[in-house]
């Protein structure tokens, strides 16, 4: 059996998490709003019509930060169409998804449920088929305290005070020929440096992000982002990045292995960062919004665009994806990978909050279950808080990844290791600088069968308490399991 040592420093960091890491994405898309967080003929929802489950299971899960209202869906979004009394809202043509959007929920709503889910709203402005002027008008009408024509149209909506929403993004993936209103990364540059300049006159304390690439497959990266900084980083705060793994049939070590292209993927953006400051003499600081980011996994067998049964239906159940115990493992991984460069990247949106992509399902007859991707998630973002430590390793297969954060307010190391090898491997670690007094928790996601989901049994994969890590010597010393990702919370 092989032993890996790993080794840090309490002097030498990556950098402070910044806990918007663990944020989500609520797109009009299939049934992530409709049935998914509101659902007017549930038994499980509130005056607002919010399912109360839904609302539970978002904080539990430790979800920071939602991006609204899309995704593709915005490129295409007239945001007075979901503000006002409900009974008014127009029903229109969704183009991203083939779809009808009925406007019932829209800005008002996702507002009265971030408060209930206690999360920061990341709010994106249609810079597919609008522009400038509709963006100031929808900063308006959120931010601005009254006197003006947006910010009264509020007021008389019955919302005196108003949202102060401090993230906005300039649009969605506009280097994608999907996206409705795609533009060159020319043309999209000046658009969005000139919307973030007038959202920016409106509310100066906002702060914008700016569209990366799609994928870090397209055609165009990166000299995508090369472009749009060039034209836009004086008056942005973050470029985003999204990113989506699949390749099941790579075997699971390979399939596992795919995280680390994060590394490479946010290298390289931040190099193009760095070399624009430069290039421009900026004082400001731009960095990244990893602000969709998932595994993509066997969907379901039709989609809006394969059928024209679903065309222009509402809320069809497309791409309901269902997590086995091999994705939870990918899913894990992705984002050890973003903690792990948290010196750059500062924001991050899983893709989606419900039932596309998702932790968490729901059903029509008012059932919800957690997938496998749930409990890494929420073990993360309850206990990956604090500076995450520059690590050593001679892990020169490649076999595990691992981050170590330093908790300096629980006098506590917090380790989140990941097996992505067929063999089991004994851990020693190694923190110069730390005095190790105890094992506080230790905990493992592992399942003999790499291929279970929760669809059937909800309890299939779930996490486990452990106790067999000890401290030796000031070494913290366990075996960790093949196929397995593991927290272990060591008192200092």
């Amino acid at each position: 059996m092989k032993t890996i040592k790993i080794s840090c420093n309490k002097d030498y960091v990556i950098g402070r998490i910044d806990n918007r890491i663990y944020g989500s994405l609520l797109e009009h898309m299939g049934r992530v709003v409709y049935t998914g967080i509101y659902d007017e003929n549930s038994e499980n929802i509130n005056e607002y019509n919010f399912r109360t489950d839904v609302i539970e299971a978002i904080q539990k899960a430790g979800i920071t930060t939602i991006r609204y209202p899309g995704g593709n869906f915005v490129s295409t979004y007239e945001w007075e169409d979901g503000v006002g009394a409900i009974e008014r809202r127009p029903s229109r043509l969704d183009l991203a998804w083939r779809s009808i959007e009925t406007n019932r929920f829209g800005t008002d709503e996702f507002m009265k449920w971030s408060k209930l889910t206690n999360t920061q709203p990341l709010v994106a402005v249609n810079l597919g088929t609008r522009g400038i002027q509709d963006a100031i008008n929808y900063i308006e009408y959120c931010n601005i305290k009254g006197g003006s024509k947006y910010s009264q149209m509020r007021i008389n909506n019955g919302i005196v005070e108003p949202y102060d929403i401090k993230m906005w993004c300039l649009g969605n993936e506009m280097d994608g020929k999907w996206q409705i209103g795609h533009k060159t990364a020319h043309e999209y540059g000046r658009l969005a440096a000139e919307t973030s300049k007038a959202m920016k006159v409106v509310d100066p304390s906002i702060e914008t992000v700016l569209c990366g690439s799609s994928l870090n497959t397209m055609e165009t990266y990166p000299d995508w982002e090369l472009q749009v900084l060039d034209d836009a980083y004086e008056y942005v705060d973050y470029i985003s990045l999204h990113q989506y793994f699949g390749g099941q049939e790579k075997g699971t070590e390979a399939f596992l292995r795919q995280a680390d292209e994060i590394n490479q993927y946010v290298d390289t953006v931040n190099s193009i960062i760095k070399y624009t400051k430069a290039k421009k003499k900026a004082n400001n600081n731009v960095y990244i919004s990893l602000d969709e980011w998932g595994v993509w996994t066997h969907a379901s067998s039709e989609t809006v665009k394969e059928s024209e049964a679903l065309r222009w239906s509402q809320a069809p159940a497309i791409s309901e994806m269902i997590y086995t115990f091999e994705d939870s493992l990918l899913f894990a991984g992705m984002l050890m990978s973003i903690i792990n460069n948290c010196n750059i990247v500062k924001i991050a949106c899983q893709a989606l909050v419900t039932n596309i992509s998702s932790m968490i399902m729901t059903d029509k007859n008012g059932e919800m279950w957690l997938q496998t991707i749930y409990y890494p998630f929420s073990l993360m973002a309850k206990h990956g808080k604090g500076i995450v430590l520059d690590t050593r390793d001679t892990d020169i297969d490649n076999l595990l990844s691992s981050v170590l954060i330093y908790n300096k307010e629980n006098n506590e190391i917090v380790a989140f290791i990941l097996n992505r090898s067929n063999e089991d491997i004994d851990l020693e670690m190694d923190c110069a600088g730390f005095l190790p007094l105890e094992i506080k928790e230790q905990i493992i996601l592992k399942s003999d069968d790499l291929k279970v989901t929760n669809k059937y049994n909800h309890d299939s994969v779930k996490p486990k308490q452990r106790n067999d890590a000890i401290i030796k010597n000031d070494i913290i010393c366990t075996r960790i399991e093949k196929f397995s990702w593991n927290l272990i919370q060591i008192g200092v």
